[in-house]
């Protein structure tokens, strides 16, 4: 059976992160992309240049049209954009009682431009947090949903992951990838089984747009198939490929894509 996975999140005209990646990602590893867009962003390679938030109401009837008609095996959730939008995917996603939620706590993109107003930091924290299977921020959004410095090092990492699952899901995935001190970058995933390091080699490239994005939409769309540290290892090896030959796409002239059919286009030349 194909897993079907809703990505609820904003967009990417230059294709490289937000909905573009989570469908590039899903269909990648076998999955059927279905979607509920949060905000329309003006973004490339460079930079965010601007966003309109879509009206939450509106983000609500997308969900229910695609949730009262198609059978979803896992949710993904990305760019929530603000307060108002948090409550309205969170209410709906209660009524239809999903599961496989995959939550990736998007705040800042790569080029360092705001995607969640200050004042919805609170609705996804104890609103969206509690309904995930997985939440997988990275270092400076965990210090965010934990109101604490952007200080880290890999003992504060393990430190904090008892109070990021007192905010409420099964799972957490804190990533490293923030810490450069080391030519490994190592996860921590946190949850019933105890806690479980990923360390794998950091890759020398600038392609590295829509990274979280990508692995969060391959996660929830391998949960359906297995356990949650299989489905952490298997998404992680399919980032890990797709960053590893990123250098074979020319697109723009920032932060370039990740090469998310880096395992089926027979040849990048």
């Amino acid at each position: 059976m194909i897993a079907n996975t809703l990505s609820i999140a904003g967009t990417d005209p230059s294709g490289g992160a937000g909905i573009q990646a989570d469908i590039k990602a899903i269909s990648a590893l076998g999955g059927y992309a279905c979607t509920a867009i949060t905000a329309v962003v003006a973004q490339n390679t460079l930079g965010v240049r601007s966003f309109v938030a879509l009206d939450p109401a509106f983000v609500a009837d997308q969900i229910d049209a695609v949730l009262e008609d198609v059978r979803i095996d896992a949710v993904k959730i990305g760019m929530i954009a603000n307060a108002a939008i948090a409550e309205a995917v969170a209410d709906r996603l209660r009524h239809h009682g999903v599961r496989n939620v995959v939550l990736d706590p998007v705040m800042v993109a790569k080029s360092g431009h705001a995607l969640l107003a200050p004042e919805a930091v609170a609705a996804v924290r104890d609103l969206l947090v509690p309904l995930s299977t997985i939440i997988t921020p990275n270092l400076p959004e965990a210090a965010v949903l934990l109101g604490r410095p952007d200080d880290w090092d890999t003992g504060s990492m393990r430190a904090a992951l008892p109070a990021l699952q007192a905010l409420g899901s099964d799972w957490v995935l804190l990533k490293g990838g923030h810490l450069t001190d080391s030519a490994d970058s190592t996860d921590l995933l946190a949850g019933t089984s105890g806690i479980t390091a990923f360390p794998a080699p950091r890759i020398a490239t600038t392609n590295d747009h829509g990274t979280g994005c990508t692995l969060s939409s391959a996660l929830a769309t391998l949960l359906p198939r297995m356990a949650v540290p299989e489905a952490v290892a298997q998404a992680k090896a399919y980032l890990s490929g797709a960053l590893a030959v990123s250098d074979a796409l020319d697109v723009g002239q920032g932060h370039g894509p990740v090469h998310h059919f880096h395992a089926l286009w027979r040849s990048t030349g």
